[in-house]
C-alpha cells in the first residue's frame, strides 16, 4: 500500500516540512546503506551519481526590539537548509519504507510514522531580527525627560546599574538598553560579561518603578534574542518568574514588553519553552487576548503563543496544548495578517506528530478555516495553513476524510500550478499523502481534477517538485483500483515518468520503475501487456531501462533487470513481435474497451 509520510520548513516526500533534531540546521544522513556489490552479469561502464539536497524553509524564531513600536513573529527571513537524500539497499528494507498492498491498515500507519525524516519542519531562525534604526521612545515622557543628554560608557552603566537611587538605576538600565538596541553589532556579550543581568532581573520586581521594569524587560529581550548561551543567562538568572508576574502588570507596555520576553525565552528550545509553561505562563498570556488590547500586542502575544507550540524533542505537554488550542481557534478567526500567520505556524507544530496529537488539532474545527486560508494571496498566511493541512492528511484514514471534506482537494489542484515551486512542493506533498488512503480518497483526488496538473509537474516542474510527484503517482498506482490506474495512464503520466528516470537520484528512479513495473502487471491481468509494453517502448521507456541495467546503484540495477526479463523478453523467447499501435490513444481506448470498472465519479460537497 502507498505510504504517508509526516511533516515542513522544504522537502523529501516522506516527512513533514516544519521539527528538526538538531540547531541551527538540520540534517538527515543516509539510512541503511551498505556496500553493495553488482552482481557479474551487472558489472560495465556505471552511471555517474550524484545525491540530491531537497530544501527545507523555515520562519524566523527570535526577535529583537529595535524600536519600542515593532512588532515581531512576521516569519520574514527564511533559511535554506540542505538535507541528505535516504537511499537504500535491500528489497526487503524497501518493501518496509513503503506502503504495498498486502500490508494492513495499523502496518501502514507504523511504517508512515517509521520513515518519517523529519524535513518539513517550521522552525524559526534562532538569530535575532536585526532590521530596524533604534527609534527613541520611553515608556513615560516624563522619563525621557531625566535622561535626555545623557550618555553613558559601559563602565557608567555598570556603576549606575549597582547604584542605590532608582534615578541613576533607570538612567544607565535605559543606557543598556539603547546599546543593545542598535541595528549593527549590539554588545550582548559585554553586557552579559559585566554581569548587568541578575541586576537587571531585580529591576524587573520594582513595581514602585515601572518605568525601571520596562527598560530592565525591553533589556532582557534583547540579551534572549542572541545566541543559547546568552538566552540561558538571562534564565539561570531567574528572569522567567518575575517575567511571567509581569504579564499582570497595570501597565501594558511593561505588560508586552515581558511577553516579548518570554516569547525569545520559549523559542530558544525545548528546555527553556518547557520553564515557561511550568512558571504557569499561558493562562497569563490567554488571558491578555482580547479585542480592546492593540493590535501589535496582539501579534506580540500569538508569537509568543505560537513559540510556545513549537520543537517536538519533546513536545510540550498535553495540558499546555489542551490549553492554548481553543485560543488559537478563536485568533484563527482574526483578519490581521501577522496574527493568522502566526496562529497557523502554532497549529503546523502541534499537528506535527502521531495520531493522537493531529486529532487534538483536528477536533478543534479549525480544517475550515484552514483550508480557506490556503487560498491566500499573502505566502505568509498560506505557507503555514498549507503545512498544518498537510501534516493532517498524514494521519488516520478519518482524519485525512476530514480535510478532504473541508476541501482540500478543492484547492490544491490550483497550488499545483502556484507560480513559487515551495508551494507546488508542498501542495504535492499533501497530495502523495491523500493518495496514500484508501482508494476511495484516490477516487476523490480523480474527481477533482487533480492528475492534469500533477502531470504537468512532472513534465515541467522543479526537479524537487517533481520527486513530490513522482511519489504521489507512487502512492496511487499501489492503492488505486484497475480502474483508477486506467484513468491515471490515460493522464498522460508514463511520458514524463519515463523521461524522469534519467535522473541522478537512485532512489526516486527505482520509484519509477516500481510504478511502471505495477502498471505492467495491470495490463497483465487485463490481458493487455503487449500493448502496454509497446506503448513503454514508442515513449523511449525500454531503452531507458535497458541502460539502467548497468547503474551504480544495485537495487536500480536488479529492479531495472527485473522489469526486461519478466516484462520485455517474452517476444524474443516465443520468437512473436508485438503489433504495432500507431498512437498511444489506440491502446488507451482498446483498453478502456476491454475493462469498464464499476468506477463513478461525483464531485466532493463541502460541508
Amino acid at each position: 500500500m502507498p505510504t504517508k509520510t509526516c511533516s515542513p520548513v522544504g522537502i523529501t516526500p516522506r516527512v513533514v516540512l516544519p521539527p528538526p533534531r538538531a540547531f541551527p540546521s538540520l540534517t538527515v544522513g543516509p539510512l541503511g546503506r551498505g556496500p553493495g556489490l553488482l552482481p557479474p552479469f551487472l558489472l560495465g561502464p556505471l552511471l555517474p551519481r550524484l545525491g540530491g539536497t531537497p530544501d527545507c524553509v523555515f520562519p524566523c524564531t527570535k526577535l529583537s526590539v529595535w524600536t519600542r513600536f515593532a512588532h515581531v513573529g512576521k516569519p520574514c527571513e527564511w533559511l535554506t537548509v540542505p538535507v541528505n537524500m535516504p537511499t537504500l539497499d535491500a528489497p526487503e528494507e524497501r518493501l518496509r519504507k513503503f506502503k504495498y498492498r498486502g500490508k494492513d491498515a495499523s502496518m501502514r500507519r507504523q511504517q508512515r510514522m517509521a520513515v518519517s525524516l523529519e524535513l518539513r519542519k517550521a522552525k524559526k531562525d534562532e538569530q535575532a531580527l536585526k532590521r530596524r534604526n533604534i527609534t527613541n521612545v520611553s515608556s513615560d515622557p516624563a522619563s525621557e525627560q531625566l535622561t535626555k543628554g545623557v550618555s553613558l560608557n559601559l563602565q557608567e552603566i555598570i556603576n549606575g546599574v549597582n547604584a542605590s537611587d532608582p534615578d541613576l538605576c533607570f538612567q544607565a538600565t535605559q543606557a543598556a538598553r539603547k546599546m543593545l538596541s542598535r541595528e549593527r553589532n549590539p554588545p550582548l556579550k559585554l553586557i552579559v560579561e559585566a554581569g548587568l543581568i541578575p541586576r537587571l532581573v531585580e529591576f524587573l520586581k520594582s513595581s514602585l518603578h515601572p518605568c525601571l521594569q520596562f527598560e530592565a524587560a525591553w533589556a532582557l529581550t534583547n540579551i534572549a534574542s542572541g545566541t543559547s548561551e546568552q538566552t540561558q543567562a538571562v534564565v539561570e538568572s531567574g528572569a522567567i518568574q518575575p517575567l511571567v508576574e509581569l504579564l499582570s502588570s497595570p501597565h501594558m507596555t511593561v505588560c508586552e514588553q515581558a511577553v516579548w520576553a518570554l516569547g525569545n525565552i520559549a523559542g530558544d528550545g525545548p528546555e527553556f519553552r518547557d520553564l515557561v509553561i511550568s512558571s504557569n505562563a499561558i493562562p497569563h498570556l490567554l488571558a491578555l487576548v482580547s479585542s480592546a488590547i492593540p493590535i501589535t500586542f496582539l501579534r506580540n502575544i500569538t508569537w509568543t503563543l505560537s513559540n510556545l507550540c513549537r520543537n517536538k524533542s519533546p513536545y510540550p505537554c498535553k495540558k499546555a496544548v489542551k490549553q492554548m488550542l481553543p485560543v488559537l481557534f478563536h485568533l484563527l478567526q482574526h483578519e490581521d495578517g501577522e496574527v493568522l500567520s502566526d496562529t497557523c505556524w502554532a497549529l503546523s507544530y502541534l499537528s506535527d506528530g502521531c495520531n493522537e496529537r493531529i486529532g487534538q488539532v483536528v477536533d478543534t474545527g479549525v480544517l475550515p478555516r484552514l483550508v480557506q486560508l490556503m487560498t491566500s494571496s499573502e505566502l505568509n498566511i498560506l505557507t503555514p495553513s498549507l503545512r498544518t493541512v498537510g501534516n493532517i492528511v498524514t494521519g488516520t484514514d478519518h482524519q485525512t476524510q476530514v480535510a478532504i471534506d473541508a476541501g482540500i482537494l478543492n484547492v490544491l489542484p490550483q497550488l499545483l500550478m502556484h507560480p513559487r515551486s515551495s508551494i507546488q512542493k508542498e501542495a504535492a506533498w499533501a497530495l502523495s499523502n491523500v493518495a496514500a488512503g484508501p482508494c476511495q480518497h484516490i477516487q476523490q483526488l480523480i474527481a477533482c481534477g487533480t492528475l492534469p496538473p500533477l502531470v504537468a509537474l512532472l513534465k515541467n516542474g522543479d526537479f524537487k517538485v517533481q520527486k513530490e510527484a513522482v511519489w504521489t503517482v507512487a502512492n496511487f498506482t499501489t492503492g488505486g483500483t484497475i480502474d483508477q490506474l486506467i484513468q491515471l495512464v490515460h493522464s498522460g503520466v508514463l511520458e514524463p515518468l519515463v523521461n524522469l528516470l534519467t535522473i541522478q537520484d537512485p532512489k526516486i528512479v527505482t520509484i519509477i520503475l516500481d510504478v511502471i513495473s505495477l502498471i505492467l502487471k495491470a495490463a497483465e491481468k487485463l490481458s493487455e501487456k503487449e500493448n502496454m509494453c509497446l506503448l513503454i517502448e514508442e515513449i523511449g521507456g525500454v531503452d531507458k531501462i535497458e541502460a539502467l541495467q548497468l547503474h551504480e546503484n544495485p537495487q536500480v540495477a536488479l529492479t531495472a533487470l527485473n522489469i526486461i526479463e519478466n516484462h520485455f523478453c517474452e517476444g524474443e523467447e516465443n520468437g512473436t513481435i508485438l503489433p504495432a499501435l500507431d498512437q498511444d490513444c489506440e491502446f488507451l481506448n482498446h483498453l478502456t474497451k476491454n475493462y469498464q470498472g464499476p468506477m463513478t465519479s461525483k464531485p466532493r460537497t463541502t460541508p
